[in-house]
């Protein structure tokens, strides 16, 4: 049994080493939001990995601290839980607000693990001793500079590219990458930008690069025109912002509106939504793979565990701090190798030891709750 102690809110800001701009726009500061979870003197963190407006899904950082303050917290300050299925019932009445959810969900997991003495990847059922990472790339100001950003990410050894795109930018930086790179794992991210009666022309054309596939590329909450443009193309649709929930992926498998998944963990809610995602995707042959909310180390530390399961069967967004940050929350930050293999932690607790002094540095409010 733990009994939670206190919950403390960290707000902090990011700058970033070079922008990052996708369909939705670009950043060139990453606020984030740290979960602290205390119980028996011990603490555990997680991070609700939101943006700083509501771009890539309604949630933002202040709703995140909003909603675990107000929320979250008071349902679990002084209460006694066994597993991370009795903390998550104790505020399943709140509607939406998965990547608040996630980071306090994630904090409790990092608590077992502690006083479990064992790893994330073995509460989470691991099975892999490293996993895959490809590279995403974002819109860049030129197709030379698209270009050499490719050339880059695979000299440093990542298996797999991902570019993102969206109308206008798209089949030309396609052609020119094909050009030079014909054979490599190559994929595109339309991340909600395209429409299928406006844009169809376009994404069928997408069939002519030999794609792993494409991700996203419709609206975020439409399904059912996923399902209408993988009946008219070759190439695999991978459905991410549309997969929210477990329930969300059995109706998307259902009708047909994707092959593939990619699950985010703090945009599904945790660790025990990835999983059941997870798990119905093996049952059903629809292989999965881990996306990347542009976390810190501590938030990648739960996504690397949770991607060495089974059925994580494609390259991840596992890029390391250094390809977005100066500098990382936690002292011994994965890195990358040659292979494009980061390996999976097997220590006890988070596998990374937390840098008190960066996070102090870069938070900007703190809340504590007791």
């Amino acid at each position: 049994m733990m009994v939670i102690e206190s919950v403390e809110v960290l707000k902090l800001n990011l700058p970033m080493k070079t922008s990052f701009e996708t369909s939705f726009g670009k950043l060139t500061t990453k606020s984030t939001v740290l979960v602290k979870i205390t119980s028996d003197g011990v603490t555990g963190y997680g991070e609700a990995a939101s943006f700083h407006a509501p771009l890539y899904n309604p949630e933002t950082v202040d709703t995140c601290v909003y909603i675990i303050k107000k929320f979250i917290a008071p349902s679990i300050l002084k209460k006694d839980f066994k597993s991370p299925e009795e903390l998550r019932a104790a505020y399943d009445y709140i509607v939406g607000h998965n990547i608040a959810k996630a980071g306090v969900e994630n904090a409790f997991w990092h608590l077992l693990a502690q006083s479990g003495n064992t790893s994330l990847k073995e509460l989470f059922g691991g099975t892999r001793s490293s996993i895959q990472v490809g590279a995403s790339i974002g819109i860049q100001p030129t197709i030379k500079s698209t270009l050499t950003e490719v050339e880059d990410s695979l000299e440093k050894g990542y298996g797999r590219i991902k570019l993102k795109t969206k109308p206008g930018w798209d089949l030309k930086v396609l052609k020119e990458v094909r050009k030079i790179w014909p054979d490599i794992d190559l994929m595109v991210d339309g991340n909600s930008a395209y429409k299928l009666q406006r844009d169809l022309k376009t994404l069928m054309k997408f069939d002519e690069y030999n794609l792993m596939m494409i991700e996203q590329p419709l609206q975020e909450d439409d399904i059912i025109d996923h399902s209408t443009l993988q009946k008219l193309i070759n190439t695999p649709i991978c459905l991410d912002e549309s997969i929210t929930s477990v329930d969300k992926a059995r109706k998307a498998i259902s009708i047909g509106a994707c092959k593939i998944i990619n699950i985010k963990p703090v945009r599904v809610g945790g660790a025990l939504e990835t999983i059941a995602i997870h798990d119905l995707c093996m049952e059903n042959g629809v292989g999965v793979w881990c996306g990347g909310m542009l976390e810190t180390g501590i938030g990648r530390a739960f996504n690397i565990a949770l991607a060495s399961k089974e059925n994580f069967i494609y390259p991840s967004d596992m890029s390391p701090y250094y390809e977005f940050y100066s500098e990382d929350l936690i002292s011994d930050s994965h890195k990358v190798s040659s292979d494009g293999q980061v390996k999976v932690r097997t220590s006890p607790g988070l596998g990374y030891k937390i840098n008190e002094k960066v996070i102090k540095k870069h938070t900007a409010e703190t809340y504590l709750l007791e």
